[in-house]
């Protein structure tokens, strides 16, 4: 972990410079409200306040550290909101919240904290809070089961706090202990942490930009991560013996980012039990218990060979992202449920090469005209093709003979405004059109029967070609006869089979969407 601390930011300050400016007022009802700029380090934010709440906290300060009592300008009834006034206040104020700081450089007493907002900004101020939270909550939550949710800025402040080697309770209350944290973070099983995607609150802090580290949580079986920065994120391989569930949104930009953060540095790398070749730089472990993956919702480009680390996989959703190609899946033999929606796929050739187990696809909102890499994809089940470019009713050929297909959508599709469409896609799966549901709607009797019809019009027309090209059964039957001359003796009569057959793979129920 300490080459990982070592690449968090330039190095740090033992303890930054705190300021409090006030930097204007507002006039509200018939009240003013003094607006604080607080600076700590290089982050900053705003605190609003009216003189009422200044006399309440320094009379606190007054009984419980013993501050000077004239500190703090006086009360005024008369001409309290007049223009001279505020601005003079608004002097006296700054000096009296400066004087507050210089006279607590270090750990400010509870009472300022939270009066200048350090438990929502700074990082004392937020480990304090949250130690506090757990300390009083902590085991309910883990007997409960919850799922805990906590900001990236939280985060950054538990990881700078155990990087700058202090102890544990600096400010003297023992509820504040980051022991309390590190308890409650190291039997957590569901985890999330989500991020804003502008400024954090009132402050200047992007928390998307902020480094932290999850190596204390050692027993998670959930984590779902959203607007932070993959790139920023290191200590998760901690919680890969455990890791069941992952969801990591608006964040990323590759998948290597998520699945191999620790080597991010290493131009090689290989998987944990693959054979290697040649040199390499670095041996991942894989995730040998993570079943569900979601990377939605980021920019992905491409499936790269970081999918080899997660080789268990059952569930995976890359759909809102760009990805332009399917490959490198042929990796992952327990995958069944794969969500593509929505990125930038125009082929899908050779796809059951890389898909050889799958039960429900997503490819809906792409750019495909073509479903010709389909056809061999004989345990699929659920198949979405929503928005897409799709015009040819042939198209539909190469899913209708796949054995095992129950649930099919083609809507927003170019053919989908054909006339009578609905028929002419059933009419596609031959003898199992009952047994298909079309866009979310079951298949009525009405629509089989005109089903039957137009497979009777198709047979009558296959008929009529054959009348009408007699050179072609003429040629056909020549062929047949020279065949049987040079049939083997004593071989039987081959016999041409009633109906074509396709492969029929080994195809389990369990885990089929339809059926959840």
């Amino acid at each position: 972990m300490a080459a990982a601390a070592r690449c968090f930011g330039p190095e740090r300050e033992a303890e930054p410079v705190k300021e409090a400016r006030v930097v204007g007022s507002e006039l509200v009802d018939t009240y003013t409200v003094y607006i604080i700029q607080v600076t700590v380090g290089s982050h900053e934010w705003t605190v609003k306040h009216r003189y009422s709440d200044f006399y309440d906290l320094h009379e606190k300060l007054v009984a419980e550290r013993k501050i000077d009592k004239n500190l703090l300008p006086p009360k005024k009834i008369i001409g309290k909101n007049s223009r001279s006034l505020v601005e003079k206040r608004e002097k006296d104020l700054e000096i009296y919240l400066q004087t507050l700081l210089a006279t607590f450089p270090g750990v400010a007493p509870s009472v300022l904290a939270h009066f200048l907002h350090f438990h929502f900004y700074e990082i004392n101020g937020i480990t304090a809070a949250l130690a506090e939270e757990l300390f009083e909550k902590g085991e309910q939550l883990l007997g409960a089961g919850e799922v805990f949710a906590i900001g990236p800025l939280q985060l950054y402040a538990v990881t700078e706090q155990l990087q700058q080697g202090k102890p544990t309770c600096a400010s003297g209350d023992a509820k504040t202990d980051l022991g309390h944290i590190l308890d409650f973070t190291c039997r957590l099983k569901y985890l999330k942490v989500s991020g804003t995607e502008g400024p954090f609150g009132t402050s200047n802090i992007q928390e998307q930009l902020l480094p932290f580290d999850l190596s204390i949580f050692k027993s998670l079986h959930q984590v779902e991560i959203s607007h932070c920065g993959a790139r920023h994120i290191r200590g998760l391989v901690a919680s890969k013996p455990t890791l069941a569930t992952m969801s990591v949104r608006y964040s990323a930009t590759s998948m290597k980012e998520v699945l191999v953060p620790e080597a991010s540095e290493f131009d090689e790398w290989e998987p944990e039990g693959t054979a290697l070749e040649g040199p390499v730089t670095a041996v991942i472990p894989t995730w040998q218990a993570l079943t569900t993956l979601d990377l939605s919702h980021n920019s992905i480009s491409n499936i790269d060979e970081s999918v080899k680390l997660i080789p268990k996989i059952e569930f995976l959703d890359l759909s809102h992202n760009g990805v332009l190609v399917v490959d490198n899946l042929q990796h992952l033999y327990n995958l069944v449920h794969l969500d593509l929606s929505y990125n930038k796929l125009s082929s899908l050739e050779g796809v059951h090469t890389k898909l050889g187990n799958i039960k429900t696809l997503n490819l809906a909102g792409n750019l495909l005209e073509s479903l010709s890499g389909l056809h061999k994809l004989y345990s699929l089940v659920n198949l979405d093709l929503r928005d897409n470019r799709i015009e040819q009713m042939e198209e539909v050929k190469s899913i209708g003979s796949l054995p095992c297909l129950e649930h099919v959508a083609l809507l927003n599709n170019p053919l989908s405004i054909i006339p009578d469409y609905r028929t002419k896609v059933l009419a596609q799966f031959g003898e199992r059109a009952s047994e298909v549901c079309l866009d979310n709607t079951a298949t009525t009797e009405k629509e089989l029967d005109t089903v039957e019809v137009l497979k009777a019009i198709q047979k009558a027309k296959e008929v009529k070609s054959k009348l009408n090209n007699p050179e072609k059964k003429i040629g056909e039957d020549s062929r047949l006869s020279a065949a049987s001359c040079v049939r083997p003796s004593g071989s039987p009569p081959s016999v041409a089979p009633t109906s074509a057959s396709l492969p029929q793979p080994i195809l389990s129920n369990q885990g089929i969407l339809g059926d959840e």
